[in-house]
């Protein structure tokens, strides 16, 4: 039995329980997505704090997954950043350059 079917069998039953089944899976896929996210930010912060070779490409790598976890976070409804800014301690240096990219070839 598929997914969908699972859900029209429970719709039948109970209408407002598909509903709420399908809510529940989207929340927690959006709560695993953005443990993950914090999960690569944590890391990336801990290679940027023992780079000494690359320190340019750890920097990079660290503002583009604190962006892409900022743009998570608002996109589940957390508009402020400034408790998890202290909580992964997410230095100034990355902060100051968040969304800016260097160009490569195009």
């Amino acid at each position: 039995m598929s997914l969908r079917d699972s859900l029209d069998l429970i719709r039948v039953v109970r209408p407002e329980a598909g509903t709420a089944a399908l809510q529940n899976e989207i929340a927690a896929e959006r709560a695993s997505s953005l443990g993950a996210a914090e999960r690569h930010v944590v890391a990336a912060l801990e290679r940027l704090e023992k780079a000494t070779a690359n320190r340019d490409n750890a920097l990079n790598e660290a503002r583009r997954l604190v962006w892409q976890y900022f743009v998570q976070r608002e996109l589940v409804g957390f508009r402020r950043h400034t408790d998890v800014i202290h909580e992964l301690k997410i230095t100034p240096e990355v902060l100051v350059g968040l969304g800016v990219m260097p160009r490569g070839p195009r």
